[in-house]
């Protein structure tokens, strides 16, 4: 979230409206404060069911109509039809090269398959999880003696690329939803363009 924050605040088309936790003193709250953005926490805790935190959740968000409802560090699980009302306007980024490794863990997971390559995805939230249309991937070489922690902070470095990434290419009409066959640059996007990071891959 910070990252995308501080991204949108340089000379980017998109700019943050907003900033919702699902907890109060989270980093993430004090860390957009600081930068001028506005706040707002709706509590999980104290909801007295998802279907009540989520009603809130969407009045907190719809307050100020955005174009855009990016998920940064949310763990939270959204409902079907919840996710419906933001049909090719949400996001997410999931630590793994999907459609493998939905869920938690990927790291652990990856490292106990003994796979060569992991990586991040960003991706169109749709109420299937983690199953949306893949846009973006970021794909990074599993070397030997990595443990979860190298791998996990190596993945992450990428995620910070190609996060704001895909929303500039949303602010400046690149990626469009159509109805959920996703278009980059007017040309159906069936499987997610892929980048390489790490000195294997050069």
């Amino acid at each position: 979230m910070a990252t995308i924050a501080r991204a949108c605040l340089q000379n980017r088309l998109a700019a943050v409206a907003v900033v919702i936790s699902d907890r109060p003193g989270v980093a993430g709250i004090t860390t957009a404060q600081d930068l001028g953005i506005e706040t707002h926490v709706v509590s999980w805790k104290s909801a007295a069911d998802r279907a009540a935190f989520e009603l809130t959740l969407g009045q907190c968000i719809d307050a100020y109509t955005p174009d855009l409802v990016v998920l940064a560090g949310f763990m939270r699980v959204l409902s079907g039809p919840f996710v419906e009302r933001y049909a090719g306007r949400m996001l997410n980024i999931h630590p793994s090269l999907l459609p493998k490794y939905t869920g938690l863990h990927t790291h652990r997971r990856v490292l106990e398959a003994g796979d060569t390559a992991h990586g991040a995805t960003v991706h169109f939230v749709t109420p299937e999880l983690d199953g949306g249309p893949l846009i973006l991937q970021a794909r990074v070489p599993v070397n030997a003696g990595d443990t979860e922690a190298t791998l996990s902070a190596r993945v992450q470095a990428t995620e910070h690329v190609i996060y704001p990434r895909v929303i500039d290419w949303i602010a400046e009409g690149r990626l469009e939803w159509n109805g959920g066959h996703p278009l980059l640059d007017g040309k159906a996007l069936h499987e997610p363009v892929v980048e390489y990071f790490g000195a294997s891959y050069q």
